[in-house]
């Protein structure tokens, strides 16, 4: 589990990795420099992305995106296919009310 941690915190430091991810969620920004994982948009961003059928290419599409969570305290979006677009996750994530995304 610190492990994972880690690796959000270095993910939150060093924005988005690549186009395409295995994982995301969405988060609130309470203030400038503050992130706040927000459970609800996260579930509401990974329904919607379950859902998208908008072309051939691998983030239009995610017949795999599925809610996990990290012994309850942390819960994300994962696709084991890597269909999880960076765009994409944050465009739902706004949908759903929150004020970005994150994805790695």
């Amino acid at each position: 589990m610190k492990q994972f941690f880690t690796m959000i915190v270095a993910t939150l430091a060093t924005g988005a990795l690549a186009d395409l991810h295995y994982t995301g969620l969405c988060y609130d920004s309470p203030t400038k420099d503050a992130k706040v994982f927000n459970k609800a948009a996260t579930e509401q961003a990974c329904t919607y992305y379950k859902n998208r059928n908008t072309g051939s290419k691998q983030w239009d599409q995610c017949p795999d995106c599925t809610l996990l969570n990290d012994q309850s305290l942390l819960y994300y979006c994962q696709s084991t296919g890597q269909h999880i677009g960076g765009d994409e996750l944050s465009y739902y994530c706004g949908l759903a009310g929150a004020a970005g995304s994150l994805a790695w």
